[in-house]
């Protein structure tokens, strides 16, 4: 294996203060040097992204008095993929008085990412958790309230109590209008100024430090530069490697592939998160899945025949010959087990040949108890526009018959690393969201990717970057900077390169294929023998698709075959990373499930003596073998055990 990759010199945290895990983000912030608002005005700061990290970033960075520039290639920041969000948000503000604590939400946080994520990090998310809610009221997004008035709360995956707060299923769309609204706020006082339609392809780095970025006008095709004191990536995961996912289809990894290209790590790519609750595959012409909410394990019952191969109608199946296998294996949390282990527990019974549907490819997800108890006017309150949804793409009632689900890609735990800070490992260059590795571990609890996003923008990110920033302003560049020119001129170079091929396959051809690759031998179950084949597979479609990818058109003007074989020849480099990450972990933990690492019943088995780290890799050149840094993870509070949710 160790053709594969090199091991370098261990990497660490050194931003995250030591002493009691309560008090280390306020220390943290203390500590910070600050900048005072006079010189705030003479410091410019780039975010890419206009999700509820990005969102939220821009609009509190200007607030504060920074000058910024945003960026995003949708047509609105209102289209970012955090609209798609469903079911909840989490917070510890134990409104239900069952139990909830700042400490609770901790601890299932770090239970939940499977002992690898770092206690700091978690503890800080759960404490700034409350907060987030105050400042979202206060927006006016208009969460669900209870009889009395009260903000309601609804349980989530791998938690016994009931902390999350939503919107009906559209707690995500209802969050970023909220962000949305504060970013244009900025913009019309003149702190914020809005790019849309635009592309990263391209970090700038100067003297060792983050300062711009090359970005392509996706409606004439001008390739352009802008430079600033810092950039922040807040552009989101990269689900999409797999062709098939819940995410919006423009999700791609770019932005963070190009940075770390220029040398920003990247940390366990290899991580990534199979939702339980998707509608199932219905044909090769499909483009994208469907979510439908986990908030509906709520209420709905997971179950499939007892007997293999029984295709009678659900109706017609006794509840004597059903098995509602997650009440039955996991009876402390029933249907709300954490997504890895529902996603596992679906596939294993489909493999029995006990699935449901076309191909046998789904499980049951049925309201018949949840309407017989508080009836369907109840029922419709909590998830109307979900059963809506599904009734629309499938053409089957819910209310009548059960929902068919079956698990999908729908979230990346890896991503760039950072530190406490935020700060990844080029100076001036910081992730927030989706698009760093941070506070997840292996595995991400349901409704906390929203929680994360607007934590680092309105309050982590606020107060980190100004300790960076306090050096500035950074002596000015012009657009002739040999580092800056160079940045745009292997845009330029590249985009050549992809319109001079000419070929006879088109980009989606690859992207399904690579997909296809990647969901057999790296999705939810991986072996050695499979990830070392899916790296050959790899590495030869990679060198097809620089021989036969055809893109029609030209670099000026609209071209979306363009786009989509810019971001599919970053995916060809980032799979090969996966695979490459998911076979030097030989355990398994989270999302991570290598076969030849389970318990007797079928469980994920950690390997906690060699692989309680963080991997974090160095790009050494394409096709070269990357080099991998390890950070170590220290657990004083939430000790590893044997996770169970039995």
């Amino acid at each position: 294996m160790t053709e594969l990759f090199s091991v370098g010199d261990p990497i660490a945290d050194t931003k995250a203060p030591d002493g009691p895990v309560e008090t280390r983000w306020d220390r943290r912030r203390f500590s910070a040097k600050l900048v005072n608002p006079a010189n705030k005005r003479k410091l410019s700061v780039i975010v890419v992204g206009t999700g509820l990290a990005g969102g939220s970033a821009a609009a509190t960075l200007g607030e504060l008095g920074y000058r910024v520039r945003s960026y995003c290639y949708q047509d609105s920041p209102r289209r970012a993929h955090s609209i798609a969000a469903q079911g909840g948000i989490n917070a510890a503000k134990n409104y239900r008085n069952d139990g909830d604590s700042v400490h609770r939400l901790f601890y299932d946080t770090v239970k939940g990412g499977d002992f690898r994520s770092r206690e700091s990090n978690v503890h800080r998310l759960a404490q700034v958790s409350v907060e987030i809610i105050d400042q979202c009221v206060a927006q006016g997004v208009p969460f669900a309230r209870e009889y009395g008035g009260l903000l309601d709360t609804r349980s989530f995956g791998g938690a016994q109590v009931s902390r999350t707060f939503y919107a009906r299923g559209q707690t995500g769309q209802q969050l970023l209008l909220g962000a949305y609204q504060a970013l244009e706020r900025q913009v019309a006082a003149g702190t914020v100024e809005m790019f849309t339609r635009h592309e990263m392809l391209e970090l700038i780095v100067v003297d060792g430090r983050a300062r711009g970025i090359v970005v392509r006008d996706m409606v004439t095709g001008e390739i352009s530069t802008d430079l600033a004191d810092a950039v922040v990536l807040a552009s989101g995961g990269y689900g999409n490697v797999f062709f098939l996912s819940t995410n919006a289809k423009g999700c791609n990894v770019t932005a963070t592939w190009r940075a770390h290209r220029k040398g920003a790590l990247f940390a366990n790519p290899c991580y990534t998160q199979i939702h339980p609750t998707c509608i199932p595959v219905s044909g090769d012409h499909q483009s994208k899945l469907t979510l439908m909410s986990e908030s509906l394990r709520n209420d709905g019952r997971v179950w499939v025949p007892k007997k293999a191969g029984d295709d009678r109608a659900a109706a017609d199946i006794p509840e004597d010959e059903r098995d509602y296998y997650l009440e039955r294996i996991y009876p402390a949390f029933g249907n709300l087990v954490p997504r890895d282990i529902a996603s596992r527990a679906a596939k294993n019974v489909c493999d029995e040949g006990r699935g449901v549907g076309p191909g046998g490819l789904g499980v049951y997800l049925d309201f018949a108890d949840a309407i017989g108890r508080l009836g369907r006017k109840a029922v419709e309150a909590k998830y109307g526009n979900l059963f809506e949804m599904y009734e629309r793409i499938t053409g089957e009632d819910p209310y009548t018959v059960p929902m068919r689900i079956y698990p999908a890609v729908h979230y990346t735990m890896g991503g760039l690393w950072v530190d406490y800070d935020l700060q990844s490992t080029v100076p001036g260059l910081f992730v927030i969201g989706e698009a760093n590795f941070s506070d997840h571990g292996a595995n991400r609890l349901g409704a906390s990717a929203l929680m994360q996003g607007l934590a680092d923008g309105y309050f982590v990110l606020p107060n980190t970057i100004g300790d960076y920033l306090a050096a500035g302003p950074f002596e000015r560049l012009a657009a002739d900077n040999p580092e800056v020119a160079a940045a745009r001129t292997a845009v330029e170079d590249r985009i050549a390169k992809l319109l001079a091929v000419n070929g006879d396959r088109t980009v989606d051809s690859f992207h399904r294929e690579l997909g296809r690759i990647m969901w057999e031998y790296c999705g939810m179950e991986r072996t050695d023998a499979g990830l070392r084949k899916a790296i050959d597979l790899i590495r030869g479609l990679r060198e097809e698709f620089w021989q036969r990818v055809r893109v029609p058109g030209e670099g000026e003007g609209l071209n979306q075959a363009l786009e989509r074989a810019g971001r599919v020849a970053d995916f060809f480099e980032l799979a090969e990373l996966m695979c490459v990450d998911a076979l030097h972990r030989t355990e398994s933990c989270g999302g991570h499930f290598r076969a030849e690492s389970q318990t007797p019943e079928g469980e994920a088995e950690r390997d906690d003596e060699n692989f309680s780290y963080v991997a974090a890799w160095e790009f050494t050149g394409t096709g070269d073998a990357p080099v991998l840094h390890k950070e170590d993870l220290i657990f004083e509070y939430v000790h590893p055990t044997q996770r169970s949710y039995k």
